[in-house]
């Protein structure tokens, strides 16, 4: 049974407002609170380290995997290792995401390992939330990995978001693609206060016509601090481009770092980056209408990291 803050930040990571359909596994304290596998998704316990195996069959159409994390223990620390291996020809959509809720005066810190392993022509869309809340002193710590390895011609889609609430973050995603191979990362990300954010994309660019897409939209307010640093290494005929684009306010700091390496001359990769704060002229255009200074900021500022 889920008390009601955890219920909360069910719905803040994973829009979960009952039980899903098709497979899950909700986390809850390093404990699981519920499973289900189906007749196409399996889902099992490692018993190595904390975590899961996801096997996914070939072919398998229009079915879900939630796997979402909450903690609401001051003071507990876990890392957990999930393993996803998506069949030929599969087309599912995984959510997971990790909320946090802080009341205590102790740190409290999740570390979540998921790698993903897609067959030939496999299709996957990953939405990924990251959420913290709570009055308590102690920090809320996310630090994800995620690993990508796809074979020919499947697919990879991410949405990474964090907008609220945690106070550390270093997420690392590494990707290796085959031939035909396609990748493509949106995130969206808000720090306030002294909250430290930091992204690394290592992309590998392996088979003839692979491709990625990874974007970055930001906003650092406060005293936070951000830095978005995204490699893309192409080593065969293939297309790759990365771009931060942040909004910096307050007293905040923003590093984007670019990282192209051609090993091959059909590879063409682009980098794209610009920081800026919000245009004078738009804060004054929804005045206009009525806003006070603080809310015309709040809009622009929605509307940006849609």
């Amino acid at each position: 049974m889920l008390d009601e803050i955890q219920k909360r930040l069910l719905r803040e990571v994973a829009d979960l407002h009952e039980i899903p359909e098709g497979a899950y596994n909700i986390r809850s304290n390093s404990a699981s609170a519920g499973r289900r596998s189906t007749a196409n998704i399996e889902i099992t316990s490692k018993t190595d380290v904390s975590g899961l195996v996801i096997r996914i069959r070939p072919g398998t159409k229009n079915e879900s995997v939630h796997i979402p994390v909450v903690l609401t223990e001051s003071g507990l620390e876990e890392t957990v290792y999930n393993d996803f291996y998506i069949g030929a020809d599969a087309d599912v959509v995984i959510v997971a995401g990790c909320g946090i809720d802080n009341c205590g005066p102790k740190d409290s810190r999740h570390d979540g390992v998921h790698r993903f392993f897609l067959e030939r022509g496999a299709r996957v869309r990953y939405v990924e939330k990251h959420y913290g809340s709570g009055t308590g002193a102690g920090k809320r710590i996310l630090n994800p990995v995620t690993e990508v390895y796809q074979k020919e011609n499947s697919f990879c889609e991410m949405e990474m978001v964090q907008i609220k609430g945690v106070d550390d973050t270093h997420r690392s995603t590494i990707a290796k693609l085959d031939a035909g191979a396609k990748l493509l990362v949106r995130e969206r990300l808000m720090t306030h206060g002294e909250q430290k954010a930091t992204s690394t994309y290592n992309v590998e660019l392996n088979g003839a016509g692979s491709g990625a897409d990874v974007v970055s939209r930001s906003v650092a307010r406060d005293e936070s601090y951000q830095k978005f640093d995204a490699k893309l290494i192409g080593n065969a005929p293939c297309s790759g481009h990365t771009e931060c684009d942040s909004i910096i306010m307050d007293h905040g700091t923003i590093l984007a770092v670019p990282g192209l390496e051609a090993n091959h001359v059909d590879a063409a990769l682009v980098h794209e980056a610009a920081i800026g704060k919000i245009a004078g002229e738009q804060i004054v255009k929804l005045m206009t209408l009525g806003l006070t200074e603080q809310e015309a900021e709040e809009q622009i500022i929605n509307g940006f990291l849609q």
